[in-house]
């Protein structure tokens, strides 16, 4: 009698082992995300949540953008790290807070940070705001500078290229809604061309120089 060929087994067993093998997979690996540069009106409502748990009657006083060497300048109306004042009336108490998009020196911290209070009284120059006023941002508050005529900015601009833009926000007793002020320069003590935008309609208001 014939004894029956293995031959067969062993070309079955091989190929199901092949099919049980697992192809080796790779892995990309992802470079790690860069941190964008956000706008005024983005940093100032994360700030906002810090202060209002502090104070829940705090209203802006002023804030202002902050370079940093380690970061690149973003698009027009955007920063790294911006820095708000907040007040609360009931207290009699100011405190500043920051918001950075990278750890930074000093007390410049990733994400919003609350800094120390400080005694605070009403200014006849310089008063508070609700946050609702804060309707338009940073980057129509520069498109607005740039794109009006009587404004002079686009020409300014043109005459200075690679000048760094600042921009604070503040109110004062010349205009009623706190304004958007865009800085050509480093700060406004040492820049000779500035124009106002309306924080709360987007009208422009004036060039300072």
């Amino acid at each position: 009698m014939l004894k029956p060929s293995i031959f067969p087994a062993i070309a079955l067993l091989a190929v199901l082992t092949a099919c049980s093998g697992t192809p080796a997979t790779t892995t990309a690996k992802k470079d790690p995300e860069k941190p964008e540069p956000v706008t005024g009106q983005s940093a100032v409502f994360k700030m906002y949540g810090m202060a209002r748990s502090w104070a829940s009657d705090s209203q802006v006083l002023k804030m202002q953008s902050m370079r940093l060497t380690e970061v690149k300048d973003g698009p027009p109306g955007t920063a790294p790290a911006w820095q708000a004042t907040f007040v609360s009336a009931a207290k009699l108490q100011s405190r500043s807070y920051t918001f950075s998009i990278v750890e930074g020196g000093g007390n410049l911290h990733k994400g919003a940070f609350a800094g120390p209070e400080e005694s605070w009284r009403a200014d006849s120059f310089a008063s508070s705001f609700l946050m609702a006023a804060i309707k338009i941002d940073t980057g129509a508050a520069y498109k607005t500078a740039m794109e009006t005529p009587r404004s002079h900015a686009a020409e300014y601009d043109e005459k200075n290229p690679g000048k760094p833009i600042a921009i604070l926000l503040e109110r004062t007793s010349k205009h009623p809604d706190p304004a958007w002020r865009i800085i050509w320069g480093e700060s406004a003590g040492t820049s000779n061309f500035s124009v106002l935008i309306d924080a709360s309609t987007g009208e422009y208001l004036e060039t300072l120089r």
